[in-house]
């Protein structure tokens, strides 16, 4: 039995309504299904189409979106909705027949290299989302949830590798220059791609190898000060960091020393200014949002 979760998000869109699951749906392409005719080779899409109110279906990665007609409410219904989708995945259910999966042999993925403030690291963004959530890998052992990062690390000038959203950073021995090997790895990436190779064996992975906690901060057990601070590194400050190919977590914060420790990765980690300019920055960002709370921000390498 699997162990799918679903988050119900809205869209810009009133009569459309997302429901988002913790794991990739669709290896290859998007899915619309205008009525059950339409969704005979899709088995979760043709149960949808049985309720009346169900206009269009949008199947796509990570997310099944639905379109309803204006009879009924998303309110009134959304619940209902979300649990039957979870049965019909957790019981193993398919989303699409698997011949009209693997009907199309190669996908165009497009796949470009940026430079970071880390002259070791280089940044490849796909025009598609990768993972769902941020996964680092060290070494070829921390790699065994990730294909494509296995077959990365067989590169002999791949030191680590930090996959987020629709982006691989890659950090370099210092054996080669990226005027020698950036092509060379963005042709692999987009090849990889391309074929419909798997990145990860499933949406998330957190790897056994570190101590680092999981991307995803529990703030349940977390102090009124610590809630505030991580709300702030989310909000404000993961994406300035996300769109240099690196990421920052929450560690801790100790009320008497007013310390906050931080975690840095991907093109962040190891950087030979970041450590300073963000920790910088950081500290005079929460010492101005959280007057008297916070003193010092301490920055760790992933």
């Amino acid at each position: 039995m699997q162990n799918y979760t679903v988050e119900i998000k809205p869209t810009n869109k009133p009569s459309i309504l997302k429901f988002e699951f913790n794991e990739f749906l669709t290896k290859q392409k998007g899915y619309e299904y205008h009525n059950i005719e339409e969704a005979m080779k899709s088995p979760i899409a043709s149960q949808l189409f049985y309720l009346p109110f169900v206009k269009t279906v949008y199947i796509s990665q990570n997310f099944i979106a639905i379109e309803k007609f204006n009879i009924v409410e998303w309110a009134d219904v959304q619940n209902e909705i979300s649990e039957q989708l979870l049965k019909h995945m957790n019981d193993g259910g398919k989303i699409v027949d698997e011949k009209e999966e693997n009907s199309v042999s190669k996908i165009p993925v497009t796949v470009y290299a940026e430079s970071t403030p880390n002259p070791s690291v280089m940044k490849f963004v796909a025009n598609k989302k990768l993972v769902l959530e941020s996964a680092e890998f060290k070494s070829i052992d921390d790699a065994e949830l990730s294909p494509l990062a296995q077959k990365l690390f067989h590169f002999p000038f791949v030191k680590e590798i930090f996959m987020d959203d629709n982006y691989i950073s890659i950090n370099k021995y210092d054996m080669a220059e990226w005027e020698e090997i950036t092509n060379e790895l963005r042709g692999f990436i987009k090849d990889y791609l391309e074929e419909g190779g798997k990145i990860l064996e499933s949406g998330k992975v957190q790897s056994k190898k570190t101590e680092a906690p999981s991307p995803e901060i529990d703030t349940s057990n977390l102090d009124d000060i610590s809630k505030e601070i991580v709300q702030i590194l989310e909000e404000y400050v993961k994406p300035a960091v996300a769109s240099d190919g690196g990421n920052i977590m929450f560690k801790s914060y100790n009320a008497e020393s007013k310390d906050v420790q931080v975690i840095l990765q991907g093109a962040c980690s190891g950087c030979p200014s970041s450590t300073i300019t963000l920790k910088n920055g950081i500290e005079s960002m929460l010492k101005e949002m959280l007057q008297g709370k916070v003193e010092t921000v301490t920055a760790f390498n992933g």
